[in-house]
């Protein structure tokens, strides 16, 4: 009886790790690549810092298949529902730091709508 239930513990949990998401792009990580953003989405002032821009180019080559790009794009909203950055900056925010992003960062996106 042991053994069935270790085995069935097993299938579980193995069905757990292939159901959290077809992305291999976390918010934490998306987060962690942006944090060094904020200050200058929310000053409206100045130009991002080295280690934002650093973040945002890590985030795009990051965002690499349609499931990253749209988990990106969430994670990414949530945020800006929070920190309410400002919206011009956020637009402009790729551009600034020479690189683009495969979406546009705005209040109006819709994450399911990206390829």
């Amino acid at each position: 009886m042991k053994q069935y239930f270790a085995i069935l513990v097993l299938f579980l949990l193995s069905l757990q790790l292939f159901q959290n998401s077809e992305a291999d792009l976390q918010c934490s990580d998306v987060l962690k690549d942006l944090i060094p953003c904020v200050s200058y989405l929310t000053s409206n002032s100045g130009s991002p810092s080295t280690t934002c821009c650093n973040g945002v180019t890590t985030l795009a080559s990051a965002a690499s298949t349609t499931a990253d790009r749209r988990a990106a794009c969430s994670c990414i909203m949530n945020v800006v529902s929070k920190v309410k950055p400002n919206v011009e900056a956020a637009k402009a925010l790729p551009g600034s730091c020479n690189t683009t992003l495969p979406f546009t960062v705005s209040p109006n996106m819709d994450c399911s709508k990206i390829d």
